[in-house]
């Protein structure tokens, strides 16, 4: 397949000049401010508020399900705000002021989350601010980010796109380890003034790192003003319907990235029960699996960004991964059917690799399957096909192993069931990219 990409802007400055190559060199480290700053807000909420709401205040598994859902199930709005970023600058910026405006409303969710769950009040008024905090958050999630990636699509030429997205990608992780240090060093312990001076510090810290990253990081460039303006001339609906969602190569490649999402991230919640259930591991060992899981996926982040996408590019790199990860995937079930843990714990750092060069590879590809004129809007609804396939990916894993568990009442086959599934679904993937063609899609064709 062409790995052709529109967006080919010329260096803000001459190649000759190394002071200004220094200092545009310098921007793009402080660009990667931003994925550390979305990476310590999912952190404190993700993990921290998770454990503390249910082990602390009681709330119900169920309940804290539900709210930690509604940044997932809010993600949609991310095409709308995409589309609003490429046809409506603010002040003159398409990408800053969003980036900005949905790093304050992190903050401001994130503050409202802890000061409702502390008044330890049960009441469904409190409820309804709970949930209503948690939209917040996920609005100013959703939109940061979304407009955080069309930034660097648009900022970086071809040939630096893909390794750009992995080095912040490779930042983001970098973030949550860092904010994990902070936020544990802070809260040792629960309690309700040390959790919200906690709140507040991070709040304070997600809006500062995402100013000093994205402020002045936006580039002028006249073809990206009459994108806008083009942009301007189509109607959201419009937009969606007759160039988004009428085109076969975008629906081809959301399909791509939903299959590779659920075939990669189905076991996501079941291989430690796995391991206790068919492999009688002790439930640090089972825990312990994250952690092969992620030296993998980082090492493949690093290589991908060092190597792969520099010398094979993104499409080779995607399907790469997605053959060792069908591949890593029956690793499990020869876990299970010798019962060696240690099978299972090299199978697991493998799926991290995979998962790595997937994940890189499928990465620039989203920033490559944009255009000048679409940029925001397109990879909103890359976003939505990963955040959808990573739900039903959980879900219906569970759903499997369940059924099959009680018609069979068997672990083992229950769980081999998902795996074998998951490689089913990463194959079929890797088929459907053989017929990628960004060539010969309505997206590019708009802009001829």
């Amino acid at each position: 397949m062409p790995e052709r990409i529109l967006i080919q802007q010329k260096p803000a400055y001459a190649a000759g000049d190394p002071v200004k190559n220094t200092i545009r060199m310098a921007n793009n480290f402080r660009l990667a401010l931003f994925p550390i700053a979305y990476a310590l807000s999912g952190v404190l909420i993700g993990s921290t508020l998770n454990r503390v709401m249910i082990a602390d205040l009681g709330y119900s598994a169920t309940l804290v399900a539900l709210f930690f859902a509604i940044p997932l199930m809010v993600s949609p709005i991310r095409v709308w705000i995409g589309y609003r970023s490429d046809a409506f600058p603010l002040l003159g910026k398409r990408r800053e002021p969003y980036i900005i405006l949905g790093a304050l409303l992190i903050g401001l969710g994130i503050i409202a989350i802890v000061s409702i769950i502390t008044r330890q009040s049960g009441s469904a008024l409190l409820m309804a601010g709970v949930a209503s905090a948690f939209l917040l958050y996920g609005l100013g999630r959703n939109a940061a980010h979304n407009t955080f990636q069309a930034l660097v699509a648009e900022r970086y030429t071809a040939e630096a796109r893909s390794r750009a997205a992995t080095f912040y990608e490779v930042a983001t992780m970098l973030g949550m380890v860092a904010g994990a240090g902070f936020i544990k060093k802070g809260l040792s312990d629960y309690d309700p003034a040390r959790l919200t001076g906690v709140a507040l510090s991070v709040a304070a810290a997600v809006f500062v790192l995402a100013f000093l990253a994205t402020v002045g990081n936006e580039e002028k460039d006249c073809r990206l003003e009459e994108a806008a303006q083009r942009a301007r001339e189509v109607p959201f609906r419009t937009a969606f319907s007759h160039i988004i969602a009428a085109d076969p190569q975008v629906r081809l490649f959301f399909a791509i990235v939903m299959l590779t999402f659920i075939g990669t991230l189905a076991q996501d919640v079941l291989l430690e029960p796995y391991g206790g259930l068919v492999l009688a591991m002790s439930v640090g060992e089972t825990t312990g699996l994250i952690q092969f899981w992620g030296v993998g996926v980082l090492l493949a982040m690093l290589a991908s960004g060092m190597f792969f996408l520099k010398y094979y590019g993104w499409m080779i790199t995607m399907r790469a991964g997605m053959i060792l990860s069908a591949l890593a995937f029956l690793g499990p079930i020869a876990a299970g059917f010798l019962g060696n843990a240690e099978v299972l714990q090299v199978a697991v750092f493998v799926m991290g690799l995979g998962t790595g060069l997937a994940g890189a590879g499928m990465l620039s590809g989203a920033l490559s399957f944009t255009s000048r004129i679409r940029a925001g809007m397109l990879l909103g609804v890359w976003a939505v096909a990963n955040m959808a396939g990573h739900a039903v990916g959980s879900v219906l894993g569970g759903m499997v192993v369940d059924t099959v568990r009680h018609l069979t009442n068997n672990p083992f086959l229950a769980y081999s069931t998902v795996f074998a599934a998951e490689v089913i679904m990463l194959l079929t993937a890797l088929h459907l990219s053989t017929r990628l063609d960004y060539a010969a899609s309505q997206v590019h064709q708009e802009e001829l």
